[in-house]
């Protein structure tokens, strides 16, 4: 037997629960199908937690678009439903002065992407507000902040299912079909099933594309290629030296380790870049020498044993190692010719900053106007 349902959102990450809230909030029925046995087991809770501000981003890229938006929206959100958080900016540091053109560039990058209110900082000045940090010059970003990207989760969920949805846990799609009336979908787990419904939104994370792979009738040349990228990070033993984010320059891969300041006061480094073939989350020690080397650059008095290993997180990217940074893929119709679904490809990084404008930018695909509450 088949059950219907209006919407079906697969995954229940950070952007899942995003979704899957807008689409209840517009009065559709929702199920949330999450393989896991929580919400937010994977990129959505391991990462730096950081509200971005949409400096690095090619303009008009989604990334770019959906970061800057969803920052505002993510923002006024926290305040009214009472999501911990904090706007203390952050300081984005040259250690050296071949970099300081790489901070102009950011800076004109910024205010390309409606970002205008970056602003110079000499070193003497950072000093006043991190005296822990050595640089020749810096940009200081005022609408960078910090948030329990976790209470995060759990208020979106809470939205959600007041709204009418349900999650159920331990539930992986495992195989599909798409139909002239819809699309079912076979859930495997304790209680399989199968289910039927007019929109279904792929947001599986790191499983995106091997979620699409499983339902017939998505052309499989529209699937685009999956590569893990794992962070890894390091947390500060003592008493913590910073009172807010501190970032270097960005790397090809990503944006550099940098310092990340959770809301209780605690201290870690990263993430790195370490390709992956295989999902891991083990934090190797000896990936410790090179956080040593590359964080002593802007905090020179780092003490020998003062990090220790702390978490991993792992990002889906549609870029092999050493290719250049793909945008964020929202697929819809148009592009994969299957009425009534989006799959949402390589959403990493800035995607927690992003989820409530992704959540709506859904929602406009799906001929949803329901018009955003920000």
């Amino acid at each position: 037997m088949v059950d219907s349902v209006d919407a079906i959102v697969i995954g229940a990450g950070v952007v899942g629960l995003a979704v899957a809230r807008r689409l209840a909030m517009a009065g559709r029925e929702v199920i949330i199908l999450e393989a896991a046995e929580a919400i937010g087991t994977e990129t959505s809770s391991r990462n730096s937690e950081v509200i971005h501000a949409g400096i690095y981003y090619p303009k008009d890229s989604w990334k770019a678009r959906f970061c800057v938006a969803g920052k505002i929206a993510l923002y006024k959100y926290c305040e009214s439903h009472g999501v911990e958080h904090r706007n203390c900016g952050k300081f984005i540091v040259a250690t050296n002065e071949d970099q300081i053109s790489e901070l102009e560039r950011l800076k004109q990058a910024a205010a390309a992407n409606g970002v205008p209110d970056l602003e110079w900082r000499t070193s003497a000045d950072v000093k006043v507000e991190e005296p822990a940090v050595f640089c020749v010059k810096a940009l200081w970003s005022p609408s960078t902040g910090i948030i329990d990207s976790h209470g995060l989760m759990l208020s979106y969920q809470g939205d959600a299912e007041a709204a009418g949805a349900v999650i159920a846990f331990h539930a992986p799609v495992v195989g599909g079909k798409t139909e002239d009336d819809g699309i079912i979908l076979s859930v495997g787990g304790e209680a399989p099933a199968e289910l039927k419904a007019q929109i279904v939104v792929n947001s599986a994370g790191l499983h995106a594309q091997n979620t699409a792979s499983r339902i017939d009738g998505i052309p499989k040349e529209t699937i685009p290629p999956c590569y893990y990228a794992k962070g890894n990070y390091y947390s500060l033993v003592g008493k913590p030296p910073f009172s807010r984010p501190i970032y270097p320059v960005p790397e090809k891969a990503g944006l550099g380790v940098h310092v990340t300041v959770d809301l209780g006061g605690q201290v870690r480094f990263g993430p790195d870049v370490e390709w992956i073939d295989e999902l891991n989350y083990d934090v190797d020690p000896a990936r410790a020498e090179a956080f040593y080397s590359a964080v002593r650059t802007y905090y020179p008095d780092l003490p020998d044993g003062a990090i220790q290993p702390g978490y991993s997180g792992i990002r889906p990217k549609l870029q092999a190692p050493g290719e250049a940074a793909r945008d964020f893929y929202v697929q819809g119709q148009t592009e994969h010719g299957v009425r009534g679904l989006v799959n949402l490809y390589g959403i990493e990084s800035p995607g927690l900053t992003a989820s409530l404008a992704i959540a709506d930018h859904v929602a406009m695909l799906l001929g949803i106007n329901v018009p955003p509450e920000f």
